[in-house]
């Protein structure tokens, strides 16, 4: 049975994870990567099911990218571990990248190598503070002008071919990797779409929304791809 591979990046995520694994939907592999918890989060991954990979170096992008390494199914997903984005909504994208058909057998011929990116859609006020969507805002903004996209969002809920992602030769290992992807995807002529996904408070504080500090952070490691990788 074909199956799809699901990267989970995770750095003391011990009280979402449950909720995140138990509703994974049937033929998706979680594949949790640790980034170096303190706390139980490898141990709970474990026993919910999901296979676990340990990345210490610390880095989101060092993190996504070993999930990517160990993945071995043709299609790869990848979301948070924070309990903001419900793994049933992954079908939606997966069907977005391969069509009504599901994923194509391996005497189809290839098709356009394709990026659906989940659009984040508030349930809450507090799911997505101000500071963090007008920086996201602003970095979709820069994105659309540098790679002739129409993007909204940079959407941590994601679907792709594996090859293809490797193909990409992605280098950030910190918190510019998810807008590295979009921006080498882009400019290799992918066909990238989004798709609106609903996004929930998270459970605990974020490393990243959860501070100004975090968010200022991520923005500087995204404008270095854009200043980068951007104007190659």
């Amino acid at each position: 049975m074909t199956h799809i591979d699901v990267v989970l990046p995770c750095l003391d995520e011990a009280d979402a994870l449950p909720w995140v694994l138990d509703r994974m939907p049937s033929g998706y592999v979680p594949i949790v990567v640790d980034n170096g918890s303190t706390d139980a989060s490898a141990e709970i991954a474990a026993r919910h099911g999901a296979r676990v990979v340990h990345a210490p170096r610390r880095g989101f992008g060092e993190a996504c990218h070993a999930g990517l390494r160990a993945a071995t199914a043709d299609t790869v997903c990848f979301m948070d571990a924070d309990a903001s984005l419900d793994p049933r909504d992954l079908p939606l994208l997966v069907a977005a990248l391969h069509g009504p058909d599901g994923p194509r057998s391996d005497a189809a011929p290839l098709p356009r190598p394709t990026l659906v990116l989940g659009r984040r859609r508030p349930t809450e006020w507090r799911s997505w503070p101000p500071h963090a969507r007008v920086a996201n805002r602003v970095l979709a903004r820069e994105l659309n002008r540098r790679a002739r996209t129409t993007l909204h969002d940079l959407g941590p809920m994601r679907a792709a071919r594996r090859a293809d992602l490797l193909a990409l030769d992605l280098a950030d290992r910190r918190f510019g990797y998810p807008l590295e992807m979009v921006l080498k995807a882009a400019r290799a002529d992918w066909r990238i779409t989004e798709l609106d996904v609903p996004y929930h408070p998270r459970t605990g504080r974020s490393k990243v929304t959860g501070s100004v500090r975090g968010t200022i952070r991520a923005v500087h490691d995204m404008r270095n791809i854009l200043a980068t990788v951007g104007a190659a």
